[in-house]
């Protein structure tokens, strides 16, 4: 007998990077981001891309650089596998290193269509570590 239903699909993956400073926990975001579209592994760091982006606080900041990355993925074909974060007050400059996308080699899960504000949050834990996270819209 033909019927319809609704299910529940959660089709968004939430990011996030810990790490004892603010810098390095944007660059495990990033890795977060990276390792929901392939194995990290599988990622070789042979070329070096320049990204900048500003913005009037951490948050905003760690959503532009999420979507500069975005933006570099697809317009440019590419993955990552590392980075090299400087944030100095509301600027963020930054390497990040990897290759041109090989459907083969990388068999890409998913393509990132953008940082979301859903859950985005930055901030220090009581221990010192860094909390940068977001909602990636897949």
């Amino acid at each position: 007998m033909s019927h319809w239903e609704h299910f529940e699909h959660k089709a968004d993956i939430g990011i996030r990077g810990i790490a004892p400073t603010l810098e390095q926990a944007f660059e495990q975001a990033a890795m977060a981001m990276t390792a929901v579209v392939t194995r990290i592994d599988l990622v070789s760091d042979s070329e070096a891309v320049a990204i900048h982006c500003e913005a009037p606080d951490t948050e905003l900041l760690l959503f532009n650089w999420i979507n500069e990355l975005v933006y570099e993925m697809a317009v440019h074909g590419l993955l990552f596998k590392r980075y090299q974060v400087t944030i100095n007050h509301d600027k963020l400059s930054a390497i990040a290193f990897g290759e041109i996308v090989d459907r083969q080699k990388h068999q890409p899960a998913v393509e990132i269509k953008g940082a979301t504000f859903t859950e985005l949050h930055v901030y220090q834990q009581a221990d010192g570590l860094w909390i940068a996270q977001c909602v990636v819209d897949v």
